[in-house]
């Protein structure tokens, strides 16, 4: 016995992913919906590499009642008119969206770091996803936290085009095809142009000078891993088409060394550990893209401050960032509290 899931927004990059990863990791389905706007409505979209289809749904037309989960990547705007509804009609939401990431009524969870968390769902019937930047972060952070204490963390992000959806990823492409054939690059999805190029600036400015996006990664970790946590972020956009990379200094309450720290992340869950001090001993956004894992690189102590550590941090951002968490919350919540699946 299996659940009846809906996947909205199944036609955009997040929500294909989710169908991949439902199908990939076999998630116990009975029945399955796809959903997007009217101007999809009639397409067909695969269900991962089964061979199966599906046939996009209007979802404004559609009724949750006596579905178990839906999987959201519909953005904030169709999350605050939709995922109400669907609560409301018994169907757990795991959204992908920021809009009720930091409502203390609603869970934020990535499973590895805070799973005891979803507990809480009940109140509102709705669990929020994180941040991109924020999910893969937490889980390199979480077994370093638990043995020695984590006090303060800079970190500075170099965001591929994905996390802007299509259009971001479409504009790099077509920036660095006009750039070689000698046309103008008019920067439309980003502020400026995105080809061979960076961009320190990911959502719209806040009074302090940050971003949403930095303001996001630190109210997040706080709610997901330690208020106490103090984190400073400055986020970049960077010509790459999938792969968020961080580096990420951390300042620690107790001593922890290089080799401690990496003997600890070796046996996280959730973490690839992939640290040779040679040429190519490391790993960059490429060798992430597919992949489960968050990539851990690049191990070092910091001498400038006491306890202190930096790292490198890579993961494919439409999968731990987005949809691969997604789907392991689903997962989460199976277990621990619908417990229809054998």
């Amino acid at each position: 016995m299996g659940y009846r899931v809906v996947v909205a927004g199944a036609t955009g990059n997040v929500g294909r992913e989710m169908l991949n990863i439902l199908a990939e990791r076999e998630f116990p389905i009975d029945d399955l919906a796809v959903l997007a706007s009217s101007r999809s409505t009639g397409d067909i979209i695969d269900f991962g590499e089964t061979g199966k289809t599906y046939k996009v749904q209007n979802i404004e037309h559609f009724d949750p009642t006596g579905w178990d989960i839906a999987l959201f990547a519909i953005g904030s705007d169709g999350s605050k008119q939709y995922a109400p509804k669907f609560a409301a009609a018994g169907c757990t939401v795991i959204d992908n969206a920021s809009l009720y990431r930091m409502d203390p009524d609603i869970p934020l969870i990535v499973p590895e770091v805070n799973p005891e968390a979803i507990d809480g769902y009940k109140v509102r019937n709705i669990i929020a996803n994180p941040n991109c930047s924020t999910a893969q972060m937490v889980v390199a952070l979480k077994p370093l936290h638990d043995a020695a204490k984590i006090k303060r963390v800079v970190v500075a992000t170099y965001q591929s085009v994905s996390g802007a959806g299509k259009a971001g990823m479409d504009e790099l492409f077509e920036q660095s095809r006009n750039i070689f054939v000698g046309d103008q690059a008019e920067p439309k999805k980003f502020t400026k142009q995105i080809a061979f190029n960076v961009i320190p600036h990911i959502d719209s400015f806040l009074e302090d000078g940050s971003t949403k996006e930095e303001w996001k990664m630190v109210v997040e970790t706080k709610k997901i891993l330690d208020p106490k946590i103090k984190v400073t972020a400055t986020c970049v956009r960077v010509p790459v088409f999938v792969g968020h990379s961080e580096a990420i200094n951390i300042e620690f309450e107790d001593e922890i060394s290089a080799e401690q720290a990496k003997k600890i992340l070796r046996e996280a869950p959730g973490v690839m550990l992939v640290d040779k001090h040679e040429d190519g001993g490391y790993v960059t956004p490429i060798e992430c893209v597919g992949e489960y894992a968050t990539f851990i690189s690049r191990v070092r102590e910091d001498s400038t401050v006491e306890n202190g550590l930096s790292l490198w941090c890579v993961s494919d951002n439409l999968r731990k960032g987005a949809a691969l968490n997604a789907v392991q919350i689903a997962e989460l919540l199976g277990r621990r509290h619908l417990k229809k699946a054998a």
